[in-house]
């Protein structure tokens, strides 16, 4: 509901958010005076993004592959980016498929995935207890959540028969972390950024354990960098999956897939 209509009100907020430093301040005035229930509501969200809050944690949600997301304070915020793994995702998975997403943060690439299938048995995974709460709102009946390292929390029940296998692994080396942008290094949990020395610690775990869950003939997808995209696919293919790499100019997005043989 808008609390504000009239033009001056919004290039007062976009004024106040350029000042801040906020690029694209006129679209994100827009969408606070769009959220916001109340003109004290409006003020209070200005104040937090000013503050230097993630835009998404103001509003408390993101859109992500065309969904509106629940995105609560202290959990990793989906990037547009990775819309090009769920796109890969949605192009290998049969109608009716078996899914894990690992390192769900929101849920966010579960539930879109999820979408675009006729049958899903969804299961979803974080070591955050944060994560894993507000994911369960976004999967809601789709599937189950839940809260553990990786693989550790599904069910036996699943093994061998994971089609997708979606796995959103922190992969910034930890020396590199300090270099992100503020909103994500202060106010997105440091196990969802740190990826380890060369940023592939979890996708090497996640990798070696894969092979054990997945379906014949099912796959992995993890999100890397351009410049970790070589070793991250030796990395798959050292664990027995058939790797393969694909780019996205658009989106600045690399993936890498690993299918199970069989």
């Amino acid at each position: 509901m808008s609390v504000f209509s009239s033009q001056s009100s919004l290039s007062s907020i976009a004024t106040t958010l350029r000042t801040a430093g906020c690029v694209f301040a006129e679209d994100e005035a827009e969408l606070l005076v769009s959220t916001a229930e109340s003109p004290a509501a409006l003020a209070a969200m200005v104040e937090r993004r000013v503050a230097g809050l993630p835009l998404e944690h103001v509003l408390g949600w993101a859109e992500f592959c065309g969904r509106r997301i629940a995105v609560d304070l202290g959990v990793f915020v989906p990037r547009r980016r990775t819309e090009f793994l769920v796109r890969q995702a949605a192009a290998l998975a049969p109608a009716q498929a078996v899914v894990v997403d690992l390192c769900c943060g929101t849920g966010a690439l579960g539930t879109a995935l999820a979408a675009t299938l006729d049958r899903v048995e969804l299961h979803a995974a974080d070591v955050e207890p944060a994560a894993v709460r507000c994911a369960r709102r976004n999967v809601g009946g789709l599937g189950q959540v839940y809260e553990g390292d990786l693989f550790a929390p599904l069910p036996d029940s699943l093994r061998g028969r994971v089609d997708i296998l979606l796995a959103n692994v922190p992969y910034v080396p930890t020396d590199d972390v300090e270099l992100l942008p503020a909103e994500a290094r202060i106010h997105e949990p440091r196990v969802a950024l740190d990826g380890g020395g060369d940023g592939l610690d979890v996708m090497r775990r996640v990798a070696a354990e894969a092979p054990r869950w997945l379906a014949p003939g099912g796959s992995l997808l993890v999100e890397t960098s351009e410049r970790q995209a070589a070793r991250a696919a030796e990395t798959v293919g050292g664990s027995g999956l058939i790797p393969r790499l694909v780019t996205s100019e658009e989106l600045y997005a690399t993936v890498v897939i690993g299918t199970l043989p069989g």
